[in-house]
């Protein structure tokens, strides 16, 4: 027995005096109300109405029960179009969590685009490489490429993440290029110590697969902390390319051994199922998969010079 429904129905019924123009107005059968009535009726064992083939009145408990009935009704209905607007609106506060490798030179700049459409959303912004449960952490959205296996918890991809193996000039003159995956094991290295595979490595060329274990002289969690490493000449890392664009591009890191393919992670927004009909958090995502579009510009040039493969 839904409680609320059947106040409601007894309340449209006193207001209307008509059990069909109550059903009308509440879009069922007579029949529908008539049993509801007949259910509250039963519940607080008195009868509401006096009937007769032609009127429709209330009894003395009736008209007893119907004012504070009709306020509950009238409470429930105000508070919901309350959160339905608050919902419908593009207010309040955001907090997200987002890993370093996309925060750094290019959350900001779209958050400022975002933030002029939209002036009366603010963000609570935690930067870091830890994967979260944002249930658990109470964040609104998580950006981050390997989402926590929860249940209550909706994936959007934003993009692939492409990664490439890297040295600076001056190292690569000194040690000399690898010319093969093999050979990276006798090369100093820095690697990123949060990748799901550890140390295990596939490299992909056509028909050939080599999985590779490599130890790196160097471990980090920061993505940032590796890139200045091989910048600074003194090994090969392996870095995403939202991360080494630039460097590569202008030469200050050089490509190595990309004839060979790595696999490729879906960086993506993660949030609570709760959150899926939140129009601030739906608008902020779907925003973000526009502005960044089918190939993020840190790719594109990557792709052209044959650096990258899609």
């Amino acid at each position: 027995m839904d409680r609320l429904l059947i106040t409601e129905a007894f309340v449209r019924v006193a207001q209307t005096g008509s059990f069909a123009k109550a059903a009308e107005q509440l879009g069922v059968t007579r029949s529908v109300i008539t049993h509801r009535v007949q259910q509250l009726e039963t519940f607080i064992n008195s009868p509401l109405f006096h009937r007769s083939t032609r009127h429709v009145r209330l009894s003395d408990i009736g008209e007893a029960y119907f004012q504070e009935c009709a306020d509950m009704v009238a409470g429930f209905h105000g508070l919901t179009e309350k959160m339905r607007h608050q919902r419908s609106n593009l207010t309040g506060q955001l907090r997200v969590q987002v890993l370093q490798g996309f925060a750094v030179d290019h959350l900001g700049p779209m958050l400022a685009k975002f933030t002029a459409l939209h002036p009366e959303i603010e963000f609570d912004v935690v930067v870091n490489d830890r994967v979260v449960d944002p249930i658990e952490e109470g964040f609104d959205i998580a950006f981050q490429m390997f989402p926590p296996l929860a249940e209550r918890l909706v994936v959007r991809k934003l993009f692939s993440v492409h990664r490439v193996f890297c040295a600076s000039p001056q190292y690569l003159e000194e040690r000399g290029a690898p010319e093969h995956p093999q050979h990276l094991k006798d090369h100093h290295m820095a690697l990123f110590g949060g990748y799901p595979s550890r140390n295990r490595w596939q490299f992909v060329r056509g028909e050939e697969c080599i999985d590779l274990t490599l130890h790196g002289q160097v471990r980090s969690s920061s993505i940032h902390l590796l890139r200045d490493y091989a910048l600074s000449g003194a090994g090969i890392t392996c870095l995403p390319t939202l991360v080494a664009s630039n460097e590569l591009i202008t030469g200050r890191l050089v490509p190595i051994l990309t004839d060979y393919r790595l696999s490729s992670f879906d960086f993506a927004a993660v949030y609570p199922e709760t959150q899926r009909r939140a129009l601030r958090v739906r608008t902020l995502i779907d925003f973000l998969i526009d502005h960044i579009g089918e190939m993020p510009h840190w790719d594109q040039s990557l792709h052209d010079g044959g650096i990258i493969i899609h």
